[in-house]
């Protein structure tokens, strides 16, 4: 049987922290920032972690668990 191939994509972008949950960049912090205040690009700066909507998602990309 072939070993399951990581999402290369995936990889780049989703972090596993050290209680199994999965953490993710905000999103809007990457060009067009002059018309934005800088309490919300300040927000922005900080990681996020992914919904339990997506989590079966991105635990797929990412090869973790079955």
């Amino acid at each position: 049987m072939p070993k399951m191939k990581t999402n290369s994509s995936a990889k780049k972008r989703f972090k596993l922290t050290g209680t199994g949950k999965i953490a993710r960049k905000n999103a809007y912090k990457s060009h067009i920032l002059t018309k934005m205040s800088t309490k919300r690009k300040r927000n922005l700066t900080h990681t996020s972690l992914v919904s339990d909507a997506d989590m079966g998602n991105v635990k797929r990309m990412l090869c973790i668990g079955k």
